[in-house]
Formats: C-alpha cells, structure tokens, sequence
C-alpha cells in the first residue's frame, strides 16, 4: 500500500511527463510559501503556467478536478503572487493556472486532462 505522499509523487511524475509531451519546459516543482503549495511551475510557449496536480486512486471520492474549491484556488493565487514578487516577474501578466487531472485504476494511470482555470 502506498502512502499518501508517495501517490502524489507517482501523480505529480506522471503530470510532468504528459507536460512535457505537450512541450511544457519545468521550470520548478513543489513551490512552497507561507501562503501555500504549487505543484508544478512550468513554461508553455509565452506563458507561465502554474499547476495543480490532483490523481484520484479510485471513484470513491469523485473526480479529481471536483477536488479544486474556490479557497485552494485563492491559496494558489496568493502563492502565485509570492511567487511573481520572489522572481522578480511581478509584472508578469500572461500566466495561467490549470489543473493536471489524474484517475488511476488498480495503481495504473487511466485517465488525464489539463484543465484551465480562469
């Protein structure tokens, strides 16, 4: 049985190689601030995307993007904020944020989507 954490990384390893795929440059991972978490942080043509990786391991508890509420996503702009501020890109206006989507059955990786949220 594989631990919380250990799902999210095999979830978050499987995210950057569908980026990648689709010519997505990582740029970083796991950006942590007091305001929060970004899972992944990478280039997509001109725009700077900042990602959300969420696997579901089972249908038990729904689909992984119904997981995004209105506060992970105000969590997730203030950390972008913070972000913007520490790089010193705070002039930055073309980014995005978008949610890597993941179902896995019986520990294999079923389904995946980016979502974009606006």
């Amino acid at each position: 049985m594989l631990s919380k954490r250990s799902k999210g990384d095999i979830g978050e390893l499987f995210a950057i190689r569908l980026l990648s795929n689709l010519g997505y440059n990582l740029i970083e991972r796991n950006f942590h601030s007091k305001f929060g978490e970004i899972d992944i942080i990478a280039q997509d043509g001109n725009t700077l995307s900042f990602l959300e990786v969420k696997t579901r391991w089972s249908k038990k508890y729904g689909k992984p993007e119904e997981s995004i509420t209105p506060n992970k996503i105000r969590k997730i702009k203030k950390t972008i904020d913070y972000y913007l501020l520490m790089h010193n890109l705070k002039n930055i206006k073309n980014y995005k944020i978008e949610i890597v989507a993941l179902e896995a059955d019986a520990g294999i990786i079923t389904s995946s989507k980016i979502i974009r949220y606006d």
